[in-house]
């Protein structure tokens, strides 16, 4: 098993425009360590990932040349369908585009023999990058930050039910959060952490959640794209290694009526650039938050409607966010509030944080983060003077605003907010909006059970 990468320094070259000698270098490392196979890993609209595998002798070819791949993956929904009028199929004319590999993301696949991955960009030419690519749109928003003197501090926190692979049942029951032999129930979650760990992702704390079968397993954060590659990286390794163990993991928002929810806590700082420091940490504050930190908090609140198609972006995430439930239901701010949408992490030093609470566990992460970054930068941008927190959890003021209820909602209000569409690029937003409207159509064709066993007899 390989447990480490030498990767070549493409520090301050574009993406798809590696010298040769480093492609050469990058080939004859993977060779070194006895790697066979390269999968080629591209992140689609739904943080799914993509991927072709290569074997180690043509590795060097699509990595200077870019691997063909369907032009309209971008574009494609849940269910895979082909959306019409989503800018990628039709208008052209269903032709490849190329995925260039990100050298620097190169990790082991520990669970399969000589294998690593890479995290790859698409590109119609080395000319005309797919911009409306999650990953580039979170691109876009990190260079906007470093010109306003920023780097940027993230990690994702998940929480993910683990299920047997063929009754997509729980593993036991209960209400067992933290409970000891529930941590560890079966031997394959020690074998799942030992395979993360292998592939890159830097646990440092795994445990059983609230609800039965439901757990959280915590990483480190990174700065910049890779904190998003991380997350992207750890949601697949989940889900592939538990199906090759014969399980399920799922990270839907609420796939049981009855009992919580999966979310998606996002961790995010600003440090500048020059020093390395954590701007949002001011001492002589009596909370200890710094004015540009209060103005990025102000910015999630003031476009947290906009930001809901990114954070919860199907249908089912709006059952997740009700109140008393550990999930926040209104757009709110609160030090250490559980219940607040923005929870502050006032540590009064360089640990001083905000934790974005509403985004869903199937959310895709770098639109999580992407949204975030733009609310919170435009926040910045017009030096918005934060509102004052309230009394008690958040959850429990009528007069806050409350979430969009429905997916729908949702993108009305982003369809509303031209700072943040044109921020997050009008291209992007035309993708997600023709996509997710494609699948509510869906949605609401569909006859459930429910309205089976609720109406064929009495009617």
């Amino acid at each position: 098993m390989v447990t480490k990468f030498v990767a070549p320094d493409t520090a301050g070259t574009a993406p798809g425009s590696v010298a040769p000698d480093r492609i050469t270098q990058f080939v004859e490392t993977l060779k070194d360590q006895g790697i066979a196979y390269v999968r080629f890993e591209m992140p689609d609209l739904h943080g799914v990932s993509r991927s072709k595998v290569v074997p180690i002798d043509k590795v060097e070819g699509y990595t200077r040349k870019g691997l063909n791949f369907y032009g309209g993956t971008l574009a494609l929904d849940t269910a895979s369908m082909v959306v019409s009028g989503a800018g990628l199929h039709e208008e052209r004319k269903y032709r490849d585009h190329m995925i260039i590999p990100d050298l620097d993301t190169v990790t082991p696949v520990p669970w399969l023999d000589r294998t690593a991955k890479v995290i790859c960009d698409p590109q119609w030419s080395p000319d005309d990058p797919l911009t409306v690519a999650p990953r580039y749109v979170l691109k876009s928003l990190l260079d906007k930050a470093a010109e306003m003197g920023f780097d940027v501090m993230m990690g994702h926190e998940f929480e993910f039910y683990l299920l047997h692979g063929e009754t997509r049942e729980p593993l036991f029951g209960g209400l067992h959060i933290f409970n000891n032999i529930r941590n560890q129930y079966v031997p394959e979650l020690d074998q799942l952490l030992d395979y993360l760990r292998g592939s890159g992702v830097d646990v440092i704390t795994s445990n059983c959640e609230y609800a039965p079968s439901q757990f959280e397993i915590n990483f480190g954060p990174g700065v910049g794209l890779r904190g998003a590659d991380k997350a992207f990286t750890f949601k697949n390794a989940v889900k592939e290694i538990a199906h090759r163990m014969g399980y399920l993991a799922t990270f839907m928002s609420k796939p049981f009526a009855d009992r919580a929810g999966c979310c998606c806590h996002f961790h995010i700082s600003l440090l500048d650039r020059s020093t390395g420091k954590n701007i949002c940490v001011d001492q002589d504050d009596p909370d200890g938050l710094s004015p540009t930190f209060r103005s990025f908090i102000q910015g999630i609140l003031t476009h947290a409607p906009a930001m809901f198609p990114m954070i919860g972006p199907t249908p089912n995430c709006y059952r997740r966010l009700k109140p008393h439930t550990f999930a926040p239901s209104n757009i709110s701010w609160g030090i250490e509030d559980r219940s607040a949408m923005v929870r502050v992490k006032a540590t009064r030093d360089e640990d001083t944080h905000l934790e974005m609470r509403a985004a869903s566990g199937l959310s895709n992460p770098y639109l999580t983060a992407a949204a975030t970054l733009a609310a919170g930068l435009l926040g910045i941008q017009h030096q918005y003077e934060l509102q004052p927190p309230v009394d008690g959890p958040s959850e429990d003021n009528p007069d806050l605003l409350k979430f969009p209820q429905t997916l729908e909602a949702a993108l009305d209000g982003l369809a509303a907010d031209t700072e943040m569409l044109s921020l997050l690029g009008e291209d992007f937003v035309r993708l997600l909006t023709t996509v997710k409207r494609f699948e509510l159509a869906r949605f609401h064709d569909h006859i459930t059970e429910w309205e089976r066993q609720e109406y064929m007899e009495i009617y």
